[in-house]
């Protein structure tokens, strides 16, 4: 007899479990509170959906700052690879870029969604909109069903809580489902924004709002001066501080002194180390000899990083390049080589691309997604305490567990 699998959630996780559970052979409804599915999936990439990393198992892991460990089974059953598999054969080709990022080769959302949904109708998945789950209802310590908001009532044999995190409240994540999972016994980590923009202290900022760096190296320390962060990669500048890929990732791993007093220091030349550069410097210095500083820095910075650099080097736009004493030359490379701002806070975790924490791990089987305290219970995606950099990691992760928790949850 065919097992009947309620599924709460309609977003990545969710979707992906009900094609499993379905293909299966199970009876599989999926409850969601919006009036359509992906809605948080159709915004993610800038639209354009990076649905994984194309990288080996350990470039996986290691880009799982928190609790990573807790899903090598579940890549051991479905990983990176068989994602991209997937949607190849369900006719969305992908493609890989820079740093390994998988996309759909259309770079349209849009067309993840239509081929999870239309593959799990095509296999008989009903879905219920607009449907707000009130409690998971258990009996004797295992799952009997689904009680919405409306008190209209469902019976299952086993639910899948696939309701995400706080991260784009207007997409659904409201946290509702760490509500029930806390209601039925189980933990729930504090929740806090990762992979999130931030605010900085120095008004010399806004000066610098819509430039982007590239290739430039990054340190993040947290509130007691450790560092706790270095990456190379690209960054940009906004009316209220900074964002871009690895600052995205930097505020991981300060945000557990809740972003404030932490600093960033911005290498500007990675790739030249002190000596170079002020080698460098020097050639530019000789060849614009006659200029003042102000107008001496054309070929070495961007047009809208010149002013604040010039303001921070504490040397007189007007001072004749000729002029300019070895000291303000060597203040001016330490300035190139670490330019230091200091954390206000972070954006609301509205803006956040994912949240961290969540259904504590040690509390589900990690080999099945399924509740250590209420048998018939599945956790999928971004409601559990995991969470990665960006790059098609967290999308991984809800694939990855939305699969494993349906394959237990059929049987």
């Amino acid at each position: 007899m065919a097992k009947k699998v309620g599924i709460i959630g309609a977003g990545a996780a969710g979707l992906f479990a009900a094609c499993r559970a379905s293909e299966l052979g199970s009876s599989v409804t999926v409850f969601e509170k919006n009036s359509r599915a992906g809605k948080k999936l159709l915004i993610t990439g800038k639209g354009r959906c990076n649905i994984t990393n194309n990288c080996s198992l350990d470039d996986l892991m290691n880009n799982i700052p928190g609790n990573g460990r807790f899903l090598y089974s579940a890549f051991n059953q479905y990983n990176n690879h068989d994602i991209m598999n997937f949607f190849d054969f369900h006719n969305v080709p992908v493609k890989t870029e820079r740093g390994n990022r998988v996309f759909p080769c259309s770079d349209r959302a849009s067309d993840i969604v239509k081929a999870l949904q239309n593959y799990a109708l095509s296999q008989g998945v009903h879905f219920l909109y607009n449907s707000s789950v009130k409690d998971i209802i258990c009996e004797e310590n295992g799952v009997k069903g689904i009680l919405l908001k409306n008190n209209d009532f469902y019976e299952f044999d086993s639910v899948i809580l696939a309701t995400g995190g706080l991260s784009y409240s207007m997409t659904g994540s409201t946290g509702d489902g760490h509500r029930i999972a806390q209601k039925l016994g189980h933990t729930v980590s504090s929740l806090k924004p990762s992979l999130i923009p931030l605010e900085i202290s120095e008004t010399w900022i806004s000066q610098l709002q819509g430039l982007t760096l590239r290739n430039v190296g990054l340190t993040a320390y947290d509130n007691k001066g450790k560092k706790v962060y270095y990456e190379q990669g690209e960054m940009l500048f906004t009316h209220f501080g900074v964002s871009g890929p690895i600052v995205l990732s930097a505020s991981r791993h300060i945000m557990d002194c809740d972003y404030t007093g932490a600093s960033l220091v911005i290498d500007l030349k990675p790739a030249l180390d002190e000596e170079t550069l002020d080698n460098r410097i020097q050639r530019d210095f000789i060849k614009y000899q006659r200029k003042q500083f102000a107008n001496s820095l054309n070929d070495l910075l961007p047009k809208s990083l010149i002013p604040v650099i010039i303001q921070l080097s504490e040397i007189r736009p007007e001072k004749p390049v000729n002029q300019i004493t070895k000291a303000e030359r060597r203040g001016l490379v330490e300035l190139l080589k670490g330019l230091k701002m200091t954390v206000s806070k972070s954006r609301s975790i509205d803006e956040a691309i994912v949240t961290a924490g969540g259904v504590l791990t040690k509390e589900i089987n990690p080999a099945t997604m399924e509740s250590k305290l209420m048998e018939g219970l599945y956790f999928a995606g971004e409601i559990i305490d995991v969470d990665a950099y960006t790059g098609g990691f967290n999308l991984t992760i809800a694939f990855s567990t939305g699969y494993v928790a349906a394959s237990h949850a059929s049987f």
